[in-house]
């Protein structure tokens, strides 16, 4: 060893340094620098660590790693980090199954799961994650869920009483942590004395050193002897590098295992205390912080900046102390507290509490309602201005303030009549000052009950509608419609035409989708049980139909504007049929003329246009016009897409369709819950419609080419019935429909009927409508005479003739009926036969061709356009387009004209079917068309 640094006698060293001369010298190689590199040789050859340490050292790193992770939100470095942590704790499964799950571990996953699902609950810092933050966050997720089911009981432990096992780790620690600390500092001085036969551990983080668990035995003995050794007998420790023997050393380790005890328990005391004042001190601090924010609040000067970088925010003094409070000094900190709107930083909600506090400032010093007025307004309008986002909602304890505040105003305004408000008038001719003259204040309260009506839709389409919140919701519904009552009373007097026609549309919508159920009963004679409720219906006003007939009529008489008219007249049509007023709302369609051009609306009245379609069509089924109902239903109906063509949800499709910002529009437009039409409903009544009008239809035109469809989607649901492998008894709406028609193409009514009208079909359907029992009556009396025709139809053939009584008693129909089915039949050239008056029966006429002369029929046909087809492109090869350019070829030219009236006579007896068919089939007795009767009449005409 180097006598530098030996603190020994001169005669010591003098005897090293003769020692070191005569030593003799290996080439190329120093004496002091081999003695050093023995030392480092030993040092790891000494230094012995248990299998137990290392690997929980690993597991210790690694969680220290992973709650850096989650310091920073780094939720794919967290995934990562866990997994290696999985994998690392799977090879300590011997060490674990002998010491027990370490606390340190149970810590970690209650701590990890407690903070994912903090952050999962954490909506708007999710979608401020990057992508693979995200996924990880996902997956982190279920693992730790998953992961944490073998480990209930600990982890449960642990939450319980997380504070006992933090400290019963500290108490178990401080032994190593002091001993790797004195060993590590004494290394450097002696690599010969006893501290090298200790484990060598690095010096652990404050973090870290909570989870290592201490090593017992002989290690914890030798450090304890080192730690004795540097404090008390530092000196001899440095001198024994050159001369120390086995002698000494005995001794020196005798000397140290006297106080080891001692040590040991100086040292936990001395541990303890630091550890308990240091808990008293960080109690003491966090008491004074709360303190001072206290303090903080009362004197309104610092505040504490919760985290990121910090908004310099001043908040404005109301009035210096002895000023005068007037008008001017008002509107003046009115305008200063109006320019942070809308800055970046601004508080919003401490801009409110302003405006509010302004305001009990000018009421306490009597400085006239015009003021209140200006500051209504702004109060209103920073309510608005509480979510900058467009999609986002009101907040519940916002929307009950802006009521208030609405309905503060109106107060106002009702009181006072010498008030004047305006978007017309300039700020520079306000006069909010108490003078002779009226108040003149700049803003307009139409607009912000429009945006208030707006605000309710937002709430309304973004609760879920099968909570309880959204009934509590809905009840706001009569606050909004009386305040709309109270604006249109004002409005009345004191607005423009422009304005009126704005706030009754504002009614209206309101009020076009209610079924007046009290207005309904006494349109049926009915009185109300108890004497209160008749008392009640006496003191309600008038009828919503006599209401929207008033209001409607104003708006097509005053306004201007196409949008607000085409609005008024679909609410109206809309209002008519839903209380079966089929006449008046089909009149009213049909003289508007907007299926002419409503292709030009915006999406909102295009919306509302489909759904007064609809309401359309299901109260022509309610009055028995199966074919209007039919024609109303089919264009939204055979697309596919009722649901997005009512406003009532979006259908998925690719992004190439409809990227998301087009997606967050479509769902802004859709319309609240508790506006919806029952789309199952509306399936069956035009799938039933289609039935009544659609299997006569077919079995009218059996064995003809070129049948038309009247539904494509009727047929697509028969199709798909006839597909099934095992036909069971129906049970969803359409396969009940489905099995109806079946029944009703072998003329079997009773069947039919069952099918359509039962139990599942009654709660599903037909129990939705207010007259229930007219609406079964009608259906059943349909049902009845469509298969009273499609018997006729398809088992004509079979009879030579038919005694009106067995007809009227198989379907159960009155003779009358009967034979006023069969006489149009027979006038529209449907069924072949005549009625013997007398004797009451139907003669069949045998002129319908067979099945053979049917197909031979449409062989023919073919053929004849196979003959022309060739014939044209014989003349394209040849050069002469026939009958288009006059030729020299005469002969040629006169061929060609009477093949065009062959052509034109054959058009004309396609067409003459054609329009027959389409008569037939939506003006009304299906008459003409292809049907066999008509076939033999042109046969004759054109043979």
């Amino acid at each position: 060893m180097s006598r530098f640094f030996a603190t020994g006698s001169d005669s010591e060293s003098e005897e090293s340094s003769s020692a070191d001369e005569i030593t003799p010298k290996a080439p190329g190689t120093n004496f002091k620098q081999s003695l050093l590199l023995s030392d480092d040789e030993e040092d790891t050859k000494r230094v012995v660590r248990s299998a137990k340490d290392k690997r929980f050292e690993e597991l210790t790193n690694l969680i220290k790693t992973i709650r850096n992770a989650m310091k920073i939100r780094d939720m794919a470095k967290c995934l990562e980090e866990f997994e290696q942590l999985c994998r690392a704790f799977l090879k300590s499964k011997n060490i674990v199954d002998k010491e027990g799950v370490p606390p340190f571990y149970i810590r970690l996953l209650a701590d990890l799961e407690d903070y994912l699902n903090q952050l999962w609950e954490d909506k708007e810092g999710k979608k401020k994650m990057n992508k693979n933050n995200a996924k990880a966050l996902s997956t982190l997720r279920q693992k730790i869920r998953k992961y944490n089911r073998d480990y209930e009981t600990e982890i449960a432990a642990y939450k319980e009483n997380p504070q006992e096992s933090a400290d019963e780790e500290e108490e178990k620690e401080p032994g190593d942590s002091g001993s790797s600390s004195d060993s590590d500092a004494e290394e450097g001085e002696d690599g010969v004395s006893a501290k090298s036969f200790l484990k060598k551990k690095p010096e652990p983080s404050l973090e870290a050193s909570k989870f290592l668990k201490s090593a017992k035995g002989s290690g914890d003995e030798s450090s304890s002897t080192d730690d004795d050794e540097d404090e008390d007998w530092g000196s001899d420790t440095v001198d024994s590098g050159s001369e120390s023997s086995d002698e000494g050393e005995g001794k020196r380790s005798s000397l140290a295992l006297v106080f080891l005890k001692k040590a040991q328990e100086s040292e936990k005391t001395s541990e303890r205390k630091i550890v308990k004042k240091k808990k008293t001190k960080k109690k003491e601090r966090l008491e004074e912080e709360a303190e001072e924010e206290g303090g903080e609040e009362v004197e309104g000067g610092w505040e504490k900046v919760k985290g990121g970088a910090p908004m310099v925010k001043e908040k404005p003094k109301m009035f210096a102390k002895g000023t005068e409070i007037n008008t001017t000094v008002v509107v003046k900190k009115l305008n200063e507290i109006l320019q942070a709107r809308g800055k970046k930083g601004t508080d919003r909600a401490a801009q409110i509490e302003l405006f509010h506090a302004l305001a009990a400032i000018a009421t306490e010093n009597n400085l006239g309602q015009g003021i209140m007025v200006k500051i209504k307004f702004n109060i209103i309008a920073s309510l608005y201005d509480y979510n900058p986002n467009l999609a986002a909602f009101m907040k519940p304890d916002m929307w009950k303030k802006c009521l208030e505040c609405i309905d503060e105003l109106l107060d106002i305004l009702f009181e006072h009549n010498n008030i004047f408000i305006g978007e017309n008038i300039a700020e520079d001719s306000e006069n909010l000052a108490v003078s002779d003259q009226p108040f003149r204040v700049r803003g307009c309260i139409l607009t912000l009950v429009e945006r208030m009506d707006e605000e309710f839709t937002k709430i309304m389409q973004n609760t879920d509608p099968h909570s309880q919140e959204y009934v509590d919701n809905l009840k706001d519904e009569g606050r909004v419609c009386g305040i709309i009552d109270r604006l249109l009373n004002y409005m009345e007097n004191k607005g423009s035409t422009e304005e009126i026609c704005r706030i009754y549309l504002r009614r209206i919508m309101h009020t076009y989708y209610k079924f007046d159920y009290k207005a309904h009963r006494r349109s049926l004679g009915l009185q109300g049980e108890s004497k209160s409720e008749q008392d009640q219906e006496e003191s309600e006003g008038e009828d919503s139909a006599v209401i929207m007939d008033r209001l409607c009529k104003f708006i097509y008489a005053k306004d201007r504007t196409d949008r607000i008219r085409t609005c008024a007249i679909l609410c109206h049509i809309y209002h008519h049929a839903l209380h079966s007023r089929w006449y008046q709302a089909r009149d009213l369609m049909l003289m508007s003329h907007l299926q002419d051009n409503i292709q030009h609306a915006d999406p909102p009245v295009q919306i509302l246009y489909n759904r007064t379609m609809v309401q359309l069509g299901i109260c022509a089924f309610r009055q028995g016009m199966i074919k209007d109902a039919h024609n109303a239903l089919l264009d939204i109906q055979s697309s596919g897409r009722a649901k997005e063509l009512l406003g009532q949800g979006l259908l998925m499709r690719n992004m190439q369709e409809r990227n998301a910002e087009q997606e967050k529009i479509e769902k802004r437009r859709q319309v609240p819950f508790h506006m919806h039409i029952n789309l199952e409903l509306l399936e069956c009544v035009y799938l039933v419609s289609a039935m009544l009008l659609e299997i006569p239809y077919m079995a009218a035109h059996e064995f003809d080419a070129r049948r038309r469809m009247i539904s494509k989607q009727f047929h697509h649901q028969l199709r798909v019935g006839e597909r099934q492998p095992l036909l069971g008894p129906p049970e969803s709406m359409r396969e009940h429909v489905v099995a109806a028609s079946k029944a009703m193409k072998m003329g079997d009514w009773r069947t039919c009927h069952s099918f359509i009208i039962n139990e599942k079909m009654n709660s599903k359907v037909w129990d939705l409508f207010p007259e229930t029992q007219r609406v079964r009556e009608m259906l059943v009396r349909k049902i009845q005479e469509e298969s009273l025709r499609t018997y006729l139809f398809t088992y004509s053939s079979v009879y030579d003739s038919i005694s009106m009584q067995t007809l009227s008693e198989m379907f159960e129909l009155e003779i009358p009926t009967v034979h006023s089915i069969i006489s149009k039949m027979i006038i529209n050239e449907e069924l072949m036969a005549s009625l013997d008056q007398p004797t009451q029966t139907v003669v069949m006429h045998r002129t319908e061709p067979t099945s053979l002369q049917n197909m031979a029929l449409q062989l023919a046909e073919k053929l004849g356009s196979l003959v022309e087809n060739n014939e044209r492109v014989f003349d394209l090869k040849q050069g002469i387009y026939g009958g288009y350019f006059n030729r020299d070829q005469k002969g040629g030219y006169q061929q060609k004209q009477s093949y065009q009236r062959d052509q034109k006579g054959g058009y004309q007896q396609k067409q003459g079917g054609y329009q027959g068919g389409y008569q037939g089939g939506y003006q009304g007795g299906y008459q003409g068309g292809y049907q066999r009767g008509g076939y033999r009449n042109q046969n004759q005409s054109n043979y």
